[in-house]
């Protein structure tokens, strides 16, 4: 191998690395405007992350400075039932959920003399429809009103003492996470919520509580229940769907590691061609950088008509057939095996790391190790000085010949 091959495979691998970061630039520019556009239908469509807020509930005080003194519930019993049903747009997977809501609170009049008492229920968001909704006081019918700037209000007489259920339902849907939060509320009371999932990878968003009970579901999901028996200051319920594998962000990552794979697959066609004496001609390995370019050029664009894992598949068959093939052709059967083995660790199982969240920086560093230990045991018994020795002879011009005697 002559050094001005070297310096040449160098160019080579320095033009592909721009080919991949142009190519990233275009998966990444699809995908952020394909998500501005289709984020908005999405909402439009199922709604935003929801937010249920705890009732506001309040009588009329003249000794209070604000003239509504703002009471709690003597209980809250609230069922959720999240059912996770996911939407792919373009090339992003949309986290979408139908949710039951029905809670039941038990509303009492603290004072002495008979009160009104008003029930505020606030709609978790806004650009989104309820089906079935219920507010119903006590053994009356439910709630005609429509809502004002999102809110809906009901009174109930109440004479001194004596309580009555209120009774909230709904069914509707929403995007990302769904949240219970108690507002302003210094302090909570014989506050308890059952939450029923379908789905089994559950996550608490951030400034929510951890449930106080939780159990498997025998039909897949989890059966969770928070209560808090009387709580200052108490934390947020909540829950974000589950976690997808979005096809244009992670070709996007498998793309801007390219190089990576493309350097150590290099590293040991130069090592091994050197030790076996079948050095490839940089010509060839433009055709070979070539051929590796086209799985993540396929799989850029495959994703938008074919599943990802099927469009890896896919992609990666392409690849490994168009420069496994023309190895092959140049270096013989033996030398495209040493290919084969190499491409498929260093582009598809490396590129495979990438679809598990986390793995990306362990992959590389366990590949690094085992290409460096494999190559140090091939090449531990080549004779490097006689090696170089050769190829400098080689690169030596030879002189010209003795003129004969006339």
């Amino acid at each position: 191998m002559k050094l001005i091959h070297l310096v040449a495979i160098g160019g080579i691998f320095a033009a592909t690395s721009l080919g991949w970061h142009l190519l990233r630039e275009t998966v990444a520019y699809r995908t952020n405007q394909q998500d501005a556009k289709l984020c908005l239908n999405v909402e439009g469509n199922w709604g935003p992350p929801m937010v249920q807020k705890h009732p506001r509930i309040f009588y009329a005080s003249p000794t209070n400075r604000k003239s509504m003194r703002e009471i709690q519930p003597e209980a809250s019993d609230v069922s959720v039932n999240l059912a996770y049903d996911r939407k792919k747009k373009g090339l992003l997977w949309y986290r979408t959920y139908e949710v039951d809501f029905l809670a039941t609170y038990e509303v009492a009049n603290p004072t002495p003399i008979r009160q009104t008492v008003y029930v505020e229920f606030e709609l978790p968001a806004k650009g989104t429809s309820y089906d079935d909704f219920k507010l119903r006081v006590g053994e009356s019918e439910s709630t005609q009103r429509t809502p004002r700037e999102g809110k809906i209000t009901e009174a109930v007489h109440l004479e001194a003492g004596a309580s009555t259920p209120v009774t909230i339902a709904y069914r509707s849907r929403g995007l990302d996470s769904w949240r219970y939060v108690f507002g302003e509320n210094p302090r909570i009371r014989n506050f308890t919520l059952a939450m029923k999932t379908d789905f089994e990878e559950i996550d608490f968003p951030h400034g929510t509580g951890s449930p106080n009970q939780r159990e498997s579901s025998p039909d897949g999901g989890w059966n969770l229940e928070w209560v808090y028996p009387d709580v200052i200051a108490a934390n947020a319920i909540g829950m974000s769907m589950p976690s997808v594998l979005n096809p244009g962000p992670t070709v996007e990552r498998i793309t801007f590691f390219a190089p990576i794979s493309l350097l150590f697959f290099f590293a040991v066609l130069v090592i091994v061609g050197m030790a076996t004496n079948k050095n490839l001609h940089p010509m060839n390995y433009f055709f070979l950088a070539a051929g590796y370019f086209a799985f993540q050029l396929l799989l850029a664009y495959l994703v938008d008509v074919v599943p990802l894992h099927v469009s890896f598949v896919i992609s990666c068959i392409v690849s490994l057939l168009l420069v496994c093939s023309y190895v092959w052709a140049v270096a013989g059967r033996q030398f495209a095996f040493v290919t084969a083995m190499a491409q498929t660790a260093y582009m598809v199982l490396f590129s495979y790391s990438f679809f598990f969240e986390g793995l990306s920086g362990l992959t590389i560093t366990i590949g690094a190790i085992v290409t460096l230990a494999l190559l140090m045991w091939m090449t531990a018994k080549v004779d490097w000085p006689k090696l170089f020795a050769d190829s400098a002879k080689s690169r030596r011009p030879s002189p010209p010949p003795i003129p004969q005697a006339g």
